[in-house]
């Protein structure tokens, strides 16, 4: 149990022992009084309620506080590691050129290195920047038609390439013959179809094999899910994967790199869109499942 843990538990404990010595005296009081001065027994009762509701106020918003305090130092410790870490890879590659002569092909491969650590600091800033101003962002954005099976198409194909996956890793699957069109911002929805690419990837272990399939389940809505079968997620986490900073806690992924920020990023943009996101999963080890719901452009 950690140190924050161990304060909302007493904080917690605390506050049901106030709770319990306050209706013992009220109880004790009102019994020693009852027959004397009825008016001021309602009084107490009164007081009595207020004391207790505000006992349970301030420790619901003390434990709040404490999670969300919790959260941001997550948060700044996995952005942290983020930046510092390609960093670090950085210098030590620039010193070795610098130190000593390399062959060609050494240059070329400590250039490749290079390159993938500045590609992860772009998108670790990409994720905070985004996170700050993607609610602002949408209420003035140009929304226009598009063939979301294209942009799905072009985010696999993106995250084959960036995460140096096999042709096969990733399949897509259109369950539709026509065109699905929907009606919204490019980037955004590119965003959302690549964070979603990119969990997937990186909770899969070593074995990727991840499905993006595309569906229109009803008239008006399509559907872009994509799936996996990476070490999945406990039942109980599933309603808080979308909280801002939260990261998954399971068996056997400690060492996943990120900052808690993406699926916090899928739903806002989903929501702008008039549409929403949801997971599931069977559990640890089964996998997991994201769908996203648009809207369908109207013709």
């Amino acid at each position: 149990m950690t140190r924050r843990q161990k304060a909302i538990a007493f904080f917690v404990v605390f506050c049901v022992l106030l709770v319990i010595a306050a209706v013992w005296l009220n109880v004790s009081w009102i019994v020693i009084n009852a027959r004397r001065i009825t008016p001021l027994v309602i009084v107490g009762i009164i007081l009595f309620l207020l004391i207790t509701a505000g006992i349970i106020i301030y420790t619901v918003f003390l434990v709040l506080e404490i999670k969300r305090n919790e959260e941001h130092d997550t948060f700044i410790n996995a952005v942290t590691h983020e930046l510092k870490t390609p960093l670090a890879s950085i210098r030590l590659y620039l010193d070795t050129l610098k130190a000593r002569p390399v062959s060609d092909a050494q240059r070329t491969e400590f250039y490749d290195v290079m390159l993938a650590d500045v590609e992860r600091l772009r998108h670790t800033v990409d994720q905070v920047l985004k996170a700050g101003v993607v609610r602002e962002k949408q209420r003035h954005a140009i929304r226009a038609p598009l063939d979301i099976g294209l942009l799905a198409r072009e985010c696999v194909d993106l995250a084959v390439t960036r995460h140096h996956l096999h042709p096969g890793a990733i399949a897509l699957e259109a369950h539709d013959g026509a065109s699905l069109m929907v009606r919204g911002d490019a980037e955004e929805l590119r965003t959302v179809i690549t964070n979603l690419l990119d969990n997937a990837v990186k909770y899969s272990g070593n074995d990727v094999r991840v499905t993006v399939s595309l569906a229109a389940p009803t008239p008006d809505t399509i559907w872009v899910r994509v799936q996996d079968r990476g070490v999945g997620i406990p039942r109980k986490q599933l309603k808080r994967i979308f909280n801002r900073f939260y990261r998954v806690q399971a068996r056997g992924i400690r060492q996943v790199k990120g900052t808690g920020l993406g699926l916090y990023i899928v739903r806002t943009i989903a929501r702008a869109h008039g549409g929403r996101v949801f997971a599931q999963s069977e559990g640890e080890g089964r996998g997991a499942t994201f769908t996203v719901e648009l809207p369908r452009a109207t013709t």
